[in-house]
């Protein structure tokens, strides 16, 4: 018997030895673990879980301090990883001083043609304009403001383009200038908006155009009958034809002190703006590098403001619009562009800015517009404006029926006419209201360029 005892201690001392030295631990409960773990952890403040036992109060306070502790640390991680997760830049910025190419010049003289096709009802809505400002703040409007010259734009060879009488257009009556009272005006101040009233093809869902300025009413009804008009022209015209030449506009050029060339502008007409010139527009000649800043080394124009064929409630300034970009892109003047007034000496002076985006995980940016899912509308090189103009004009076409006239039109469509379309103008609106509040997909699928 006592030899019995000493072998089953013997063996129990040897299951302890073996689960001391285990590689794998097994513990009874998860007491035993948790009093282990305790006890062996680096982790300060965990062995006073164990030591503390027998004061409860001792025991929760340091429950709730590592509690505490572990839930800092874990917000820790959070915000590491989300920061990560978030791709952050750092802007470096550098400056250089070196050669560079001069960039594009555009400069319109603001003074549109009065094509001869659309003479006739350019007229009538200029007495149109004139009645209407007479019925809202009974002033008769001389002659003189919608002055006409009688010399006329005279588009060439029509014939092989189609039907383009001009009887088969008629000015709309259907969109009067209208005074109606402003029912928000808190001041109790008798207020009223200018506007007129747009309405879907049923009828049934109309809403009005309105303006707290009554000039801006009247120039955007001014222009939105205008683009009516203009719809009728046919949609390429050769104006390279016509009897003007650069010279009426600009007087003097030299670039670097030296005169331009013919080969250094090309020559196209903008709806409003009028006769528009790029100089510089490929950006390939080296008469163009700019090796020395200042005055005399740019770019010197002397311009002839002229306003033979001024539209005024659609060019209300005079002078010259200017607009400075890169080569081989369409010059947006209407958002970019600056006006120069006559009878002054101006300077710019100019620096270029170049951005260079990351793209992939860190930003949403092309290369080359290649991988766009907007077909561009422009012939040009893929800029912003150019992908939310042609992203707008597919909308457009596809929601409207027709096209907004001071856009290119995408194959098989056509500019838009209250005629054939009565109610584009309700369409085109609401939508061009969605576009400016972001509300229209265009900016998520326009990415900025890389560079």
């Amino acid at each position: 018997m006592p030899d019995d005892n000493v072998s089953e201690l013997n063996q129990e001392a040897a299951r302890e030895e073996e689960k001391k030295e285990g590689l794998i631990e097994f513990y009874d409960s998860f007491k035993d673990m948790f009093e282990f773990f305790c006890k062996n952890t680096t982790i300060h403040g965990t062995i006073r879980l164990v030591c503390s036992g027998s004061n409860r109060m001792k025991t929760a306070f340091w429950t709730l301090l590592l509690l505490a502790s572990f839930g800092m640390l874990y917000w820790q991680f959070a915000l590491m990883f989300s920061q990560y997760w978030a791709y952050p830049v750092v802007l470096t910025m550098s400056m250089h001083s070196e050669p560079k190419m001069f960039p594009a010049i555009t400069i319109c003289n603001l003074d549109p043609y009065r094509f001869e096709l659309v003479s006739e009802h350019l007229v009538q809505l200029d007495h149109m304009a004139e009645e209407s400002i007479a019925f809202l703040y009974g002033i008769n409007v001389s002659a003189s403001l919608f002055h006409v010259n009688e010399k006329n734009i005279h588009v060439k060879d029509l014939s092989s383009i189609g039907n383009l009488s001009r009887p088969s257009f008629k000015l709309s009556q259907n969109f009067s200038l209208l005074r109606m009272p402003d029912h928000n005006n808190r001041a109790g101040k008798k207020h009223s908006s200018v506007g007129f009233r747009l309405c879907n093809a049923t009828g049934g869902n109309c809403f009005y155009k309105t303006y707290s300025s009554g000039m801006d009413a009247i120039l955007e009804w001014y222009r939105f009958h205008y683009m009516n008009i203009m719809s009728q022209l046919p949609v390429i015209i050769n104006i390279s034809d016509h009897e003007e030449q650069i010279e009426d506009m600009v007087y003097s050029c030299q670039y670097d002190g030296e005169p331009c060339r013919p080969s250094d502008y090309v020559h196209f007409h903008h709806p409003v703006f009028g006769s528009c010139y790029t100089f510089n527009s490929k950006g390939t000649d080296p008469f163009w590098t700019a090796t020395k800043p200042g005055i005399p080394y740019g770019l010197s124009l002397i311009l002839r403001a002229e306003q033979k064929d001024h539209i005024p409630l659609l060019s209300t300034v005079a002078g010259v619009k200017v607009m400075i970009h890169n080569h081989n892109q369409t010059p947006f003047l209407e958002h970019e562009g600056f006006d120069i007034r006559p009878g002054i000496a101006t300077t710019i002076g100019i620096q270029q800015d170049e951005v260079n985006r990351l793209g992939g995980n860190y930003g949403k940016c092309t290369t080359n517009g290649n991988d766009v899912n907007v077909k561009l509308l422009y012939n040009n090189s893929y800029t912003l404006q150019a992908c939310l103009h042609s992203c707008f004009q597919h909308i457009m076409v596809q929601k409207c029926g027709c096209g907004y006239y001071y856009y290119p039109l995408p194959p098989g469509a056509e500019y838009c006419d209250y005629n054939k379309q009565p109610a584009w103008g309700h369409c085109f609106y609401q939508l061009y209201n969605r576009l400016r509040n972001h509300h229209l997909n265009c900016f998520d699928q326009c990415p900025k360029p890389c560079r």
